[in-house]
């Protein structure tokens, strides 16, 4: 890495950090006033409305990143055009093609970032936040703890690591009693799914326990009847953005095995997969903001362009998704269409420039 890449990445991850903190600072007091209107319900109080925003940031950032590289640019980048060091660089004889590179090579770092905020980062920052709100305001789960919630039922107790939409769960182990409090059965199931009255349990691990010993079964269904309530748990469904790409996967594969239509998780698991690569695009993008006919303007103009188009792209992307989901588009498309619509803006302004 040269002395020029160094500096150009300086201003570019400088520019970008400050753009993120402003944009999740407006939305994080924003999403405080809209939390105050729950407080007094329940357990929740002011302070935990706080924590549960807190929580709730990582993923916003992650959402947000693409259009906060893009304002970074302009506005880190756009004061060395406005100082003429661009131009200086150019005349040094330093071409716009490496500009750009260096530009990419900086990109593929926030990338990284991005990936690490949205894939490790949020998921599990935000499912907690999720889960704590419910417990303190809804209360309707019998107990929850860093090993997901329990539920009692009859002379059984259940442990579910994780509540998905449509009436599903994950990770479930079931501990069945007999009336003298002995445990006689033990159930591992990879997933369930409520229909009509039962639980379809999917990859079981099932151990009877009795005086002779223990005996294993494995199945790979079965039903289970049980009075837990699908609708008791709606309050603390895992939504699909708050997932990681591997939980997503694993879930559409199940949906896929037991003919459901995953259709809105196809889409955000695509989304999450070319949500990083939206960020090069992004930045591709600024480049004519640099270089062309914008490039003797103020960082002020810059920035409100770049807002504009940064709108105009987060109402698209949610959108684009939100029609996949209700009329059953392909998710892929779905995904890729915003971060395409921004690369052909990108290399239509940039023949522009040339």
């Amino acid at each position: 890495m040269t002395v020029l890449d160094r500096y150009l990445g300086r201003q570019l991850l400088l520019g970008t950090l400050i753009s993120l903190i402003n944009l999740l600072t407006l939305l994080g007091v924003m999403n405080l006033f809209d939390e105050l209107g729950d407080v007094g319900k329940g357990r929740y109080t002011a302070g935990y409305a706080f924590v549960y925003v807190m929580l709730g940031l990582p993923r916003y950032a992650y959402e947000l990143f693409p259009i906060a590289a893009l304002l970074g640019s302009l506005a880190g980048l756009g004061a060395l055009a406005n100082n003429s060091e661009l131009t200086a660089m150019r005349a040094a004889g330093v071409s716009l093609g490496r500009i750009i590179l260096s530009m990419m090579r900086t990109g593929l770092v926030m990338m990284a970032a991005a990936f690490v905020l949205g894939e490790v980062v949020a998921p599990p920052a935000e499912e907690y936040a999720q889960q704590m709100r419910s417990d303190l305001i809804a209360q309707q789960i019998t107990l929850r703890s860093r090993y997901g919630f329990w539920a009692r039922d009859g002379l059984s107790f259940i442990n579910i690591r994780k509540i998905l939409p449509g009436a599903a769960l994950e990770d479930i182990q079931i501990y069945e009693f007999d009336a003298g409090g002995r445990l006689k059965e033990t159930t591992h199931a990879d997933f369930a799914q409520y229909q009509g009255d039962k639980w379809k349990l999917s990859g079981i691990r099932q151990t009877q326990i009795s005086e002779e010993g223990a005996k294993v079964k494995i199945m790979d269904e079965s039903t289970w009847t049980s009075l837990l309530n699908p609708d008791l748990l709606k309050v603390v469904v895992v939504k699909p953005h708050m997932q990681p790409v591997w939980g997503l996967y694993r879930y559409i594969r199940f949906m896929r095995d037991n003919g459901q239509n995953p259709n809105q998780f196809e889409v955000a698991f695509w989304g999450k997969i070319f949500s990083p690569m939206v960020t090069l695009a992004m930045l591709f993008l600024s480049v004519p903001f640099l270089f062309g006919s914008m490039r003797t303007v103020s960082i002020g103009q810059r920035i409100f362009v770049g807002s504009l188009i940064g709108v105009v792209f987060f109402l698209l992307n949610k959108a684009v998704s939100y029609m996949a989901v209700v009329y059953g588009f392909n998710a892929l498309i779905a995904a890729t269409f915003p971060g395409l619509a921004v690369l052909a803006l990108a290399f239509w302004s940039m023949k522009r420039v040339h």
